[in-house]
């Protein structure tokens, strides 16, 4: 085995989020640390979006404000994980969901207390918090 394609000998710990690399997400931060989601919204079309951009997906403009999210939606996909990435073997397995927000975006996440559900398309779930570090809640659903 070559040096390049050795694996490291112990797992590396999952990389925490950094506010405002490519994009301003410093609002977003914030408000989690509040538990209140943001998403970015296009005060032209009146339209909101997820992931956050420095312009808006609908006219390329920068017309956008961060506004509160009302914390429902609805299961629009889901895969349950039994594979961790690195440093969280702990975790697993996990459920992955793909959530729609009453907002009209979708928002890739963790889904928790689903036991004893019976999960379907449009299943109604609500806003929680994952806590990722004392730094940084994020934000996870469960079934309304």
């Amino acid at each position: 085995m070559t040096q390049a394609a050795q694996k490291p000998s112990r797992p590396l710990p999952r990389p925490l989020p950094r506010p405002d690399v490519y994009v301003e997400t410093t609002p977003f931060w914030e408000a989690a640390k509040q538990h209140k989601l943001l998403l970015q919204y296009d005060t032209e079309t009146k339209q909101y979006q997820w992931l956050p951009r420095p312009v808006s997906i609908y006219t390329g403009k920068r017309t956008l404000e961060w506004r509160e999210a009302s914390g429902g939606g609805q299961l629009y996909s889901w895969t349950l994980s039994n594979v961790a990435w690195p440093g969280h073997a702990d975790r697993a397995p996990y459920m992955c969901a793909l959530v729609e927000l009453e907002e009209g975006v979708r928002i890739l996440t963790n889904l928790y207390n689903y036991e004893g559900v019976e999960l379907r398309d449009g299943l109604p779930v609500k806003l929680m918090w994952e806590t990722l570090s004392e730094e940084f809640e994020y934000p996870a659903f469960e079934p309304a």
